[in-house]
């Protein structure tokens, strides 16, 4: 059966409109960033946080709050919107009769090549230059792909907000990450946040272990987890005990996502092509 010059015509016009297609997918993932899996060195800025020293007083909570124009009065008890950093409260005791609290702050873990970033479609997560993860409300569809991708289940999403976004801390309390500390840690009483060089953050954290090994876990925390993190932590206690997962491995998330992001515009594509094709055969009989 012959292909009348119509249907030819279609057929280009059909082609060509998925050849647009692919064009269109990957253009703003080359102008966003996203067209390549996200790097970070490690050698950026980092916030190491001293279980030890922690005295639960919950002021580095209260400056993030007050810094970040959220409201005050709450008593959270999880990571939200409207909570961006949270001191838990963890019993670590194996009597149910003798509970042993420990507080631990938590928040976004800052990591050096996070999985958010590599699986936002539009660069609405980015890394700075000074290791902070931050967000673009601006260019967010509201995906939600980084809530699932993130291990540690940080960012969270405002159900409740007319124009919901994307929650998480972004260090955006601070004028200048090379010179000045976030707010949370010039609000610490007990200097258990120290802020500066990832890397020397991390040589203060082996030493402190070397110098008191009866004190420490034998271990720093986001060093390696997961290609490693911003926000390292110390603690004399078994971090799976305060609520930290130690099943994550040390392999840098985006070389999985991103293995798995890159082949999106092509399945579109093909996809499109397979459709387009299947419409003009059903349709070229009534059209001759």
């Amino acid at each position: 059966m012959g292909v009348s010059r119509r249907d030819f015509l279609k057929l280009c016009g059909a082609s060509a409109a998925t050849i647009g297609l692919g064009a269109t997918l990957e253009a703003p993932a080359l102008a966003t960033g996203t067209a390549a899996a996200p790097t970070g060195d490690g050698d950026g800025y980092g916030m190491l946080i001293d279980t030890t020293r922690c005295v639960g007083c919950k002021q580095c909570q209260l400056a993030c709050k007050q810094a970040n124009h959220l409201p005050t009065d709450d008593n959270p008890v999880a990571l939200s919107p409207t909570t961006l950093s949270i001191v838990e409260f963890r019993n670590i005791s194996t009597e149910v009769q003798k509970p042993i609290i420990k507080p631990v702050k938590k928040q976004c873990m800052h990591c050096v090549q996070a999985a958010c970033i590599s699986v936002c479609p539009v660069g609405a997560l980015y890394r700075t230059e000074t290791g902070c993860v931050a967000y673009d409300a601006d260019k967010c569809l509201g995906c939600r792909y980084c809530m699932t991708a993130c291990p540690f289940g940080v960012p969270k999403y405002d159900w409740n907000s007319p124009n919901p976004k994307i929650s998480k801390c972004v260090t955006g309390c601070m004028a200048d990450g090379k010179r000045d500390k976030p707010t949370c840690a010039q609000a610490c009483p007990a200097q258990a946040l120290q802020y500066g060089k990832r890397q020397e953050l991390l040589a203060l954290a082996k030493a402190r272990i070397q110098e008191n090994p009866n004190k420490y876990v034998d271990h720093v925390y986001g060093e390696k987890e997961i290609g490693g993190t911003s926000r390292l932590y110390l603690s004399g206690t078994p971090f799976e005990q305060l609520g930290f997962r130690v099943d994550l491995p040390t392999v840098k998330l985006p070389d999985l996502t991103w293995n798995a992001q890159s082949k999106i515009p092509y399945v579109i594509v093909g996809a499109a092509s397979v459709l387009s094709g299947i419409t003009w055969w059903t349709h070229r009989n009534g059209n001759e």
